[in-house]
Order: structure tokens, then C-alpha cells, then sequence
């Protein structure tokens, strides 16, 4: 072990929400590192889906330009079919915002990492943290850190941000305290499909099961099949993947079905056997989390990225105001509806017109979100005044 220079911040994980909250802290001055045990660019589990507080988000860090450069297609609508009644949606201009996208997570990702490099952030990948350290008052003060030739560093820190996902690592060493837990969860099985002759984002809801068309990069749709746990089980025991997708598609709208048919998958499907959500404590001394290390829901609303990419901001705002208890109220606040409602959504055990009502309790709550993004400062024009 060998020592290391101090940081303000160690930020651990460097997908959406950890770049995303390093690229606004070190636009705020501080010296930050992320580490991640990953490699630089690669995929991950998504439903790609960003709702409007996200593009917002995206927007106004200046961002968003080189995901509409990389050919991400906009959404300009969306439609929820509701057995055989469609109800579609305009995307209405606002905030400078006049549509909606779905990139996949390896543009994303990447897109917000060289974002926090540009705004000064120390990156590196293949970096994993050990353990962490602490002060002789309890306090976290760093962390043990191994580099890929297995070097063992101890990084000093003011703050340690887990953003390492729902089984996150940092959760566990600071005994973050599990606030919330959902009932329910569903299984999602889900691929790539070419070809396919769809417009803005497509939902549709029969009893017991939730589908989604998402228009993604390079021409293909994100087609996900949202059932219960036990019928995925029933069902892959007997059929293969696309056979099982195929027929839960037919039970919701056979046109669907015979164009991802027709499609054929660029990449192998892929299955989200289910995680029960919940909200973790979201900060404690000298420690705090972000994305879904703090704060995991049923991927049934897709509303993940938007809530990680939220809270980026919420507590790099906290942290450079040191009002720590500020995040955790604020993200608690505005999480709550988002959180029941999925729950909800996610037990699948609604009628339709049951459906239609958490349908408008989540807008409510998405209008109440990006109502708060809204009143936020905007740090990339405030950086761009800067040098004007």
C-alpha cells in the first residue's frame, strides 16, 4: 500500500449518476476522483427511456448536443395502449426542451464522463474500492482502493459518494440504513430489434403485463416484456427467450409481435429476473449515495436515469453548500409518489382503468420534479458566462 493525494470528493462508480454528480462538483471547484471497476464505455442493463426532467437535466449541462450529434432519435410522442383504447401524447416544448430521448447507456455513460474530465474530474476505470477508512470520530474519511495491477492505495476524502448501483459496496460499509421497501417486482426480458415501424415511446398494459417500445440509437427499438417473476420462471423453463417474448408481445398486440419477429434481435435478449426497490439513507458522515446505490424502483416506469440524473444534482447542490440533510429531504420528497406509484404499477394486479390512475399520479409527480429542476441555477451557462 502506498499513499495517495486527497481529494474533496471520491465519487465510486462512473455511470450516469457518478459522472453525472463528479462533472457537478468539479464544475463547482472540487477536486474529484471517480473509480470504477468497470472499463470505459461498455453497456449495461437499461430501458434506455429518458423522461423529461432527464433531457432537461442533460440540457442544461450541455450535454445533450452530443447525443442528438451521435444520431439519438428525438420523441416527440407517446402512446399507452390500454388493452385496445391508445391515448397519445404530444411532447410539448418546455425549458428549452422540445422532445425526448432514449440513448443507449454506452453513449450516455461515456458522453457524461468525458463531461466530467472537461470539467476537471480524475477518472479511472478498472479501479476498485476495498474498503473504507475513518477518523477516529466515526467519520469516513477515504477509502481503500486497488488499481488493476493490484496495487492497494488508501485516497483520503471529505466525501465518499457510492454511486456503485443497488448492491452497492459504499451502502454496505457505512451501514446505510434501508428507509423504504417495495412489495412488488417485476421480471423484464428484453432485446434489440431492427426495422421496426413505431413513433415516439410505446407502451402497452394488459392485465398482468406492461411492454415497451423505445426508439434507441442506430435505427433499433429497446422492445421490453415487464411479468411477474413467477411466470418468467414457468415460462423459461419450457420455451427459449424469444419464443417466451414473442408470445407475451402476441398477448398485448400481434402486429408488435410479428415485427420483432421479423426484426431479429442484433444482440442476445436479455433478462432482469427482478429487485425489490427501495430508498437507503442517503448520507451519513463523510459519505453519501446517488442513482441506485440510494434509491432503486421497478424498471416498469423507466423513470431510473431521470431520478439518477435528479439527484446528481441534488447533492452536488447539498455538498457545496454543506447541507447535507437538505439532500435527504429534498430526494425523499420528491421520490415518494414515484416510489409508491411504481410499486404499485409493478404488482401488476391492477384493472385497466386502476392502471390509468397511477398512470396520472406518476405524471403528477414527474410534473412535480421537473417543476424543482426547473428552479435549479443552470451551471453550464453559468460556466459559459464565465468566459464571456
Amino acid at each position: 500500500m502506498f499513499a495517495h493525494d486527497s481529494y474533496d470528493a471520491i465519487v465510486v462508480g462512473a455511470r450516469c449518476a457518478g459522472a453525472a454528480t463528479a462533472m457537478l462538483l468539479a464544475r463547482k471547484g472540487w477536486r474529484v476522483l471517480v473509480i470504477d471497476r468497470g472499463s470505459y464505455g461498455t453497456d449495461t442493463i437499461s430501458t434506455h427511456a429518458l423522461m423529461r426532467g432527464g433531457v432537461l437535466q442533460l440540457h442544461r449541462w450541455g450535454v445533450l448536443p452530443d447525443l442528438q450529434e451521435a444520431g439519438t432519435p428525438p420523441v416527440r410522442e407517446a402512446t399507452f395502449r390500454y388493452g385496445d383504447d391508445a391515448v397519445t401524447v404530444p411532447i410539448a416544448a418546455s425549458g428549452g426542451v422540445d422532445a425526448l430521448y432514449a440513448p443507449r447507456r454506452t453513449l450516455l455513460d461515456s458522453a457524461l464522463v468525458r463531461a466530467a474530465r472537461e470539467s476537471g474530474a480524475t477518472v479511472r476505470f478498472g479501479h476498485t474500492l476495498m474498503a473504507l477508512t475513518h477518523r477516529s470520530d466515526g467519520r469516513v474519511s477515504g477509502g481503500i482502493v486497488v488499481d488493476p495491477d493490484g496495487n492497494a492505495m488508501q485516497i483520503e476524502a471529505d466525501l465518499v459518494i457510492g454511486a456503485d448501483g443497488a448492491g452497492s459496496l459504499v451502502a454496505r460499509l457505512a451501514a446505510a440504513e434501508t428507509l423504504r421497501e417495495a412489495r412488488n417486482t417485476t421480471s423484464i426480458l428484453y432485446g434489440y430489434f431492427p426495422g421496426l415501424q413505431l413513433t415516439g415511446y410505446q407502451w402497452w398494459y394488459q392485465p398482468g403485463i406492461g411492454i415497451g417500445a423505445i426508439p434507441t440509437n442506430d435505427g433499433r427499438h429497446c422492445v421490453f416484456a415487464a411479468i411477474s417473476p413467477q411466470r418468467l420462471r414457468e415460462g423459461l423453463r419450457r420455451v427459449d427467450r424469444a419464443t417466451m417474448l414473442n408470445r407475451v408481445l402476441r398477448q398485448a398486440d400481434a402486429d408488435l409481435a410479428e415485427q420483432v419477429a421479423a426484426g431479429h434481435a442484433t444482440e442476445p435478449l436479455s433478462v432482469f429476473s427482478g429487485r425489490r426497490g427501495f430508498i437507503r439513507q442517503a448520507c451519513g458522515p463523510g459519505w453519501a449515495l446517488v442513482g441506485d446505490a440510494g434509491y432503486f424502483k421497478d424498471p416498469i416506469t423507466a423513470h431510473g436515469i431521470t431520478d439518477a440524473l435528479r439527484d446528481a444534482e441534488l447533492l452536488a447542490n447539498a455538498a457545496s453548500a454543506g447541507a447535507m440533510e437538505q439532500y435527504q429531504a429534498v430526494r425523499d420528497a420528491l421520490s415518494h409518489r414515484l416510489f409508491e406509484t411504481t410499486d404499485a404499477i409493478a404488482g401488476l394486479d391492477w384493472d385497466l382503468d386502476q392502471l390509468k390512475t397511477l398512470h396520472q399520479t406518476l405524471n403528477q409527480a414527474m410534473k412535480q420534479e421537473v417543476q424543482h429542476l426547473l428552479a435549479l441555477p443552470d451551471l453550464h451557462q453559468a460556466r459559459i458566462q464565465e468566459y464571456v
